[in-house]
């Protein structure tokens, strides 16, 4: 099988950053998210870039310091969602409301925080950058506020500006995600805020994959699919497909969007899992999974986009249980683990994480 990882955003996207009086500032180094996919997998990997985390024998050691030489940031908080730039990723804590800059041997960086209401599973969920960042610099978020879950616009120099409001606000259910499929229209995932019958009402937005066109103070949205659970995650692949994932109270899903607007649902697990994060590629999802503490390869047809074959799991309980997912700038699939609130932590969690995909003709390391 064959592994051509998109990700949330192209692993070529760069960053700089510096903190300015609490507001984030950003130079204008940052390529288009829509530019090509790493190619990944056995004599398809860019040699000048690495498929396996380094393994240095000289690590130093003491608090915050994993051994493991995959491990790339520790002693975070419980993570949200990750987005690769430049050599690193950035990486949302779900109840601070911090987002930080996380690179391998660096400690990380904290490029901006946004009031959230963190309690239950709400708080910062996810985070997107502009395809347009380049030029005007701007990142969005997913949170949970007192009153309603949102997405909010981030810009240099000032505070968030509301963006899709409104999105109702549950004692669970309150996890979203967000992607963009074009330059200038954004998915946004919406749990049904622990009331499934919202998810299947038309007017309401919760339990919804919802398209924004043109993503501005005020924006409204249009329903793509309804019937959504417990969100997990949206990533797009190459080919403009999109990808879904949801946990029901009798499975979780992988659902897929195609080009068409047609829905079909690519796998389940009768077994509840816990699928998170994805990160899509033209010939499978890589999706993080909390309960099975894994991260799960979905092998789909390139043609028909199927998948017919039991996803595999590589990296099961090495890390704990896995969050948001995204492609990492290496070649490798990046995760944040959800330890601190969801399992058992250990003294480093929790912890940002690059895992190799599955090597050609062989399973995933051990």
């Amino acid at each position: 099988m064959r592994l051509v990882v998109v990700g949330r955003v192209a692993a070529s996207l760069m960053l700089g950053s510096v903190l300015v009086g609490g507001c984030a500032r950003f130079d204008d180094s940052a390529s288009s998210p829509f530019t090509p996919e790493p190619t990944l997998r056995g004599a398809n990997i860019d040699p000048k870039k690495p498929s396996q985390a380094p393994t240095s024998t000289t690590r130093p050691s003491g608090p915050c310091i994993d051994p493991d030489p995959a491990v790339v940031a520790t002693c975070l908080d419980t993570t949200g969602g990750l987005v690769a730039v430049g050599d690193g990723a950035l990486v949302a804590e779900r109840r601070t409301g911090r987002i930080l800059k996380v690179v391998p041997e660096m400690p990380p960086v904290e490029i901006t925080q946004i009031d959230v209401d963190g309690s239950g599973d709400g708080g910062l969920s996810d985070i997107a950058l502009s395809p347009t960042f380049r030029e005007d610099g701007l990142m969005y978020a997913y949170i949970t506020t007192p009153s309603d879950n949102r997405v909010v616009r981030i810009a240099q120099g000032g505070p968030p500006k509301a963006i899709l409001t409104g999105i109702p606000k549950g004692p669970t259910g309150n996890h979203g995600a967000i992607d963009f499929a074009t330059p200038n229209q954004m998915l946004v995932l919406t749990g049904d805020a622990g009331d499934p019958g919202a998810a299947s009402s038309a007017s309401s937005l919760a339990g919804k994959l919802l398209r924004v066109n043109s993503p501005s103070p005020g924006a409204t949205a249009e329903i793509a699919v309804s019937g959504i659970g417990i969100a997990g995650d949206v990533c797009r692949d190459s080919r403009d497909s999109i990808w879904i994932t949801d946990r029901t109270p009798v499975e979780d899903r992988l659902q897929r969007l195609g080009s068409d607007g047609s829905v079909t649902t690519a796998w389940t697990w009768p077994d509840r899992p816990g699928v998170a994060g994805c990160a899509a590629a033209t010939d499978g999802v890589a999706i993080a999974l909390t309960r099975t503490k894994a991260l799960a390869i979905a092998a789909a047809d390139e043609k028909t986009h199927a998948v017919t074959s039991a996803p595999t799991l590589t990296a099961q309980d090495k890390y704990g249980q896995l969050g948001g997912a995204t492609a990492g700038p290496d070649g490798s699939i990046w995760v944040g683990t959800v330890n601190k609130t969801d399992g058992q932590p250990g003294p480093n969690d929790d912890r940002v994480v690059r895992i190799p995909p599955p090597q050609a003709g062989g399973g995933g390391p051990d």
